[in-house]
């Protein structure tokens, strides 16, 4: 059983950045793909980015992917995952989830409880 905590929310102003953590525990975190999600009020859940187990491959969402303003990384040392965010936008409000899959194209096994997001005008 894979516990994730993700911390590093908060409220920023538009154009601002945020680093979004998630520490994990309770099992192998190299053997893991990581992937952050997000939930805005109203709306599903939406993919952001994942990451591969050894930290060589990445892939965003659609929207993010041209724009070059998320970053997503691993520190397998650390047992952590980080989401850097810049340039944010107020439609980048929303709760944040960490995630755990066996692969990267695979549905999430574990998540996080999430974190708050919320970008001002």
């Amino acid at each position: 059983q894979v516990q994730l905590v993700e911390s590093g929310g908060g409220l920023v102003q538009a154009g601002g950045s945020l680093r979004l953590s998630c520490a994990a525990s309770g099992g192998t975190f190299s053997r893991y793909a990581m992937g952050w999600f997000r939930q805005a009020p109203g709306k599903d859940r939406e993919f952001v980015a994942t990451i591969s187990w050894g930290g060589g491959t990445t892939y965003y969402a659609g929207s993010l992917k041209g724009e070059g303003r998320f970053t997503i990384s691993r520190d397998n040392a650390k047992n952590t995952v980080y989401l850097q965010m810049d340039s944010l936008k107020p439609e980048d409000t929303a709760v944040y989830y960490c995630a755990a899959a066996r692969g990267l194209t695979t549905t999430p096994s574990y998540w996080g409880q999430g974190t708050q997001v919320t970008v001002s005008s």
